[in-house]
């Protein structure tokens, strides 16, 4: 496990989209050193796939504490209800505390929650009465304009335009299908030489 960040990983870590050009500064430096070519792709790649690594983990992380806080949940609700419900055996109502000013069972209620289904039966019925909306169907709008006939019957009603959004420029770092060292190390020995040198 890699206990360290590098500096090109520190400074992606930390850039934004304001202040962008002391990292691209940083990059030309490596890109102009005296280094392999190799040498430069494997460090600007492994410190971007360490970022990748961190985010991977990042989601495991919030998976489990999402699957935490639901059981946590769940259990508080259970400890309260037993609770309530041992207190009563006892015929306590309330039971008073130094560090908290006390617990009490608040009493059982029912709620009432409104359902609304219609019925398989009804629908038709419902409709016949005037009971219903009708709305275009996009998709199939979509579909008869890239016909000619389509075009030619539908243009008139729909008004067709184009939104431009330009995407910039990004690296793409492709892993090493078959690797015996993991990147962590790659990255370790990549920069100890670049430090030493």
């Amino acid at each position: 496990m890699k206990m360290t960040n590098y500096r090109l990983q520190t400074e992606i870590e930390n850039i934004n989209v304001n202040k962008q050009e002391w990292f691209k500064n940083y990059v030309r430096q490596v890109l102009e050193s005296n280094k392999p070519y190799h040498a430069k792709a494997d460090y600007i790649g492994l410190s971007i796939k360490e970022l990748d690594n961190k985010i991977s983990y990042i989601a495991e992380d919030i998976k489990e504490l999402q699957a935490l806080k639901k059981n946590l949940t769940s259990a508080k609700s259970v400890a309260l209800e037993a609770t309530a419900s041992v207190l009563a055996e006892y015929g306590i109502d309330r039971l008073d505390g130094t560090s908290i000013s006390s617990i009490t069972i608040t009493p059982k209620k029912t709620t009432l929650t409104e359902t609304f289904k219609i019925k398989d039966s009804g629908v038709d019925a419902l409709i016949k009465l005037g009971f219903y909306t009708v709305i275009v169907d996009e998709n199939s709008v979509k579909e008869a304009m890239k016909t000619l006939d389509g075009m030619n019957e539908i243009d008139e009603f729909v008004e067709v335009g184009v939104t431009k959004q330009e995407v910039p420029a990004r690296i793409k770092v492709n892993a090493r299908r078959s690797s015996q060292n993991n990147q962590a190390t790659e990255l370790l020995n990549l920069v100890d030489s670049q430090e030493a040198a």
